[in-house]
């Protein structure tokens, strides 16, 4: 128990750090933000109560906040994409259910649900945060091009993070 929470403070303390320190600073003529601090939100443990990845959201987005100057428009983003999570874990929820002591990664569940159950939470991510950044609706068709490029890159570098942190175990039958 005490492994799994030191394990999970050090993501988090690692992918904050990765992201204010040099994934902030890629911006590819305002098209491609990658935000690959949200692994630490689709990585936390099916037992994770919902009031618990909500408060790690909460300071995740705060924290990328601050470093970006962005007045809370990631804190809601993530705050909205943790709260959505447990409906998402439920809507792919497998016929006999998760082993609640595991995290839901690629090797377990498969290529096909990690990247729906991801891609879906970073959708709802991108969509509050660009929209909340552009806050017009005359910016729609630009703001959806921003948020499907920037999604893209951040799902490649979430799948690639996924292969190098998780080495393949036993697999789902």
């Amino acid at each position: 128990m005490i492994n799994l929470i030191f394990k999970q403070i050090l993501r988090f303390v690692f992918f904050i750090l990765l992201q204010v320190l040099i994934l902030n600073n890629i911006q590819w003529n305002g098209y491609v933000n990658p935000y690959l601090y949200l692994f630490i939100i689709l990585m936390l443990p099916f037992s994770t109560p919902i009031w618990l990845v909500m408060l790690v959201s909460l300071v995740a987005g705060l924290l990328v906040d601050m470093f970006q100057d962005t007045m809370g428009m990631h804190a809601a983003a993530c705050v909205a994409m943790g709260y959505s999570r447990s409906y998402i874990l439920k809507l792919f929820s497998p016929r006999d259910g998760y082993d609640n002591s595991t995290e839901p990664t690629l090797h377990y569940l498969g290529l096909s649900w990690y990247l729906s159950y991801s891609a879906l939470l970073v959708f709802i991510h991108h969509f509050i945060y660009f929209f909340l950044e552009v806050f017009e609706l005359g910016e729609f068709v630009p703001t959806l091009v921003r948020i499907g490029s920037s999604m893209v890159f951040t799902m490649i570098l979430i799948i690639i993070s996924q292969m190098l942190i998780y080495k393949p175990k036993e697999k789902r039958k």
